[in-house]
């Protein structure tokens, strides 16, 4: 079957109807997937505060606080999230969704779309979101279509989903990302008001390149490097340049989520974890966050520190 009968614009349409109608369910709280499941003593779907169903800035969707990132040291189509292999990988995802993680971040460069398929297999689509990643880049492993139209169609497959609510584009290094990726950010625009992709944005790995992002009019969602410390645990500034950036974007309406809100491992302290949280939900600085966690183990202590942090 070709892709424009597969993902025609019909479908897509109708869709989003859907979506937006489970949109609405799913903003009032009903994402407990396999509640029977759930063993004693663990939260209820989405009845916790970091597992809290919120409303994404300005863009409708609605997704959980905390969301499960799946490339923890990703690169060239994999990560320690698929090294676990896809039955630890589908435990995992599974586990979050019991304790009402419905939030699943996810990119071509981390291998995760086909693994994600497999754990989702069953589950319907309104229970969670995806947020998913364009690498804009030629790499050994990747040939970039330097637009965005092959790899969202190519994600939709792989993820067997006819919508993303959130596609990026990956690894954003200059401030000059919007002429240099001009062709991306235009493919992406159309696929949005098309139906395929929600809400469009960047993920950022540079202080230059955050700085456009929180401010031009194409950002929906700013994926940013945040925590309490600063260049030592992977910012891109100091916290002092960097919350302020974002609390302003906020403010505009732009969806901020955090990322290495543990700094990429090296925060590793209950303390420091702690203080993190803490810092980030204390401020305003982000709508969600987004944690590589690897077992049940860590999603439960993670859950457990969010919520203290948002209720402090």
């Amino acid at each position: 079957m070709s892709m424009h009968s597969e993902f025609s614009g019909e479908r897509i349409q109708s869709f989003s109807r859907r979506r937006f109608i489970a949109g609405a369910i799913t903003g009032a709280g009903v994402l407990a997937v396999g509640r029977s499941s759930i063993s004693q003593g663990q939260t209820a779907a989405g009845s916790s505060p970091a597992t809290q169903i919120v409303t994404l800035g300005r863009t409708g969707i609605k997704a959980s606080r905390l969301a499960q990132g799946t490339g923890w040291n990703g690169s060239a189509r994999s990560s320690a999230h698929t090294r676990l292999g896809e039955k630890a990988f589908t435990e995992l995802i599974r586990h979050g969704l019991e304790r009402g993680i419905a939030f699943m971040d996810c990119a071509d460069l981390y291998g995760s779309h086909p693994y994600l398929r497999t754990a989702l297999n069953g589950v319907a689509r309104e229970k969670y979101i995806v947020l998913s990643k364009i690498w804009p880049r030629t790499e050994y492993w990747n040939l970039a279509s330097g637009g965005a139209q092959k790899e969202v169609d190519r994600f939709r497959r792989e993820l067997n989903s006819d919508v993303l609510d959130i596609c990026l584009i990956h690894c954003m290094g200059s401030s000059n990302w919007p002429d240099e990726y001009k062709r991306v950010c235009e493919e992406l625009a159309e696929l949005k008001a098309k139906g395929a992709v929600r809400a469009v944005g960047v993920s950022c790995h540079d202080l230059g390149a955050l700085k456009v992002a929180c401010t031009h009019p194409w950002t929906d969602v700013i994926l940013a490097r945040i925590n309490n410390v600063g260049k030592e645990a992977a910012m891109d500034g100091s916290v002092d340049e960097v919350a302020p950036i974002l609390q302003q974007a906020r403010a505009d309406g732009k969806v901020i989520l955090g990322m290495k809100i543990f700094g990429a491992g090296k925060l590793t302290s209950p303390e420091q974890k702690d203080a993190s949280l803490k810092y980030v939900w204390g401020n305003g600085l982000v709508d969600a966050v987004t944690i590589g966690m690897l077992s049940p183990q860590e999603i439960d202590d993670t859950i457990e520190r969010m919520n203290r942090a948002l209720t402090a």
